[in-house]
Order: structure tokens, then C-alpha cells, then sequence
């Protein structure tokens, strides 16, 4: 079956958020969505994401932190950014039907001194913020959503 809506997720390090909301759409829409993930910037996929994704039934640890520029040309049925940052650095997809913003908090610990077992709480939070968000973005679409 092929897919009949197509997504871009983009945040800054296409580390966290982005890599989270890529993986609730992908779940929740199963084959009638295709879900890709980019960033202004590259910094490899947050291990803690990968772990309360994990422990939501959801496996994104096949993921990979890729540059948006490679989707410029690509078409989308939205280009979905979920950081300030991103939307305010997000060029212009001419393929894309439209481009949304929804801003989460972002739960990675940009000094460095937090431990996992400090950052989780707040990646708990914001993995399930996400997917209240997605799940409501794919009924709104028109996507059933798996449970």
C-alpha cells in the first residue's frame, strides 16, 4: 500500500524532538504515512529518545540525524518544525502543501551536566507531549491512527 501522506519533521539537531514526533507519526499513521526527520544541524540521535521511545512500543534507534537541505526539492504533504529555532531557520520546501509549527520544550541538556537519570523526567514529558500533538495533527489529516 502506498503511503497517501507525507511528512518532514525538522528541528535544530534532528536529536530529540524531531526524531521523537518522526517516530509517533510513523507509529501512529503506520502505512498510510511517510515520515522523514531532519535538522539545521546534524548531532546524532539523543540515546535517551531512543530509550522512552523505546519504552512507548516505539523503535526509532534505526534512525539517523540527517541536513534538511537534502529534502529541498522534495515533495511534502506538510513540513511540520518543532522548535523556534528551526522554524525560524527553515528555508523555503517548494514541494510542501504547507508547513506548520508546533514548539515543544526541548529536553536535551545543552550544558552537559545533567545526568540521563536527571534528563528523563523531562524527555518522559515531552515524548508524550508530542504524541498527544501528533496523534491530534493525524486525525485532523484525515490519517487513522493506530493505538
Amino acid at each position: 500500500m502506498e503511503p497517501t501522506k507525507r511528512y518532514l519533521v525538522l528541528c535544530t539537531a534532528n536529536r530529540c524532538r524531531s526524531q521523537m514526533a518522526h517516530g509517533w507519526l510513523a507509529h501512529l499513521g503506520g502505512d498510510a504515512v511517510e515520515v522523514i526527520s531532519a535538522g539545521t544541524q546534524t548531532k546524532g540521535v539523543q540515546p535517551i529518545s531512543i530509550d522512552v521511545m523505546q519504552d512507548a512500543g516505539v523503535d526509532i534507534a534505526g534512525h539517523s540525524s540527517d541536513l534538511l537541505d537534502v529534502y529541498l526539492d522534495e515533495d511534502f504533504d506538510a513540513v511540520i518544525t518543532v522548535c523556534d529555532h528551526a522554524q525560524e531557520a527553515c528555508p523555503v520546501f517548494p514541494g510542501a502543501k504547507r508547513t506548520l509549527h508546533h514548539a515543544f520544550d526541548d529536553p536535551d541538556d545543552k550544558t552537559g551536566q545533567l545526568s540521563a537519570d536527571q534528563m528523563r523526567p523531562t524527555f518522559l514529558r515531552v515524548r508524550d507531549e508530542i504524541r498527544e500533538w501528533c496523534a491530534a495533527f493525524l486525525v485532523e489529516e484525515g490519517v487513522a491512527v493506530n493505538v
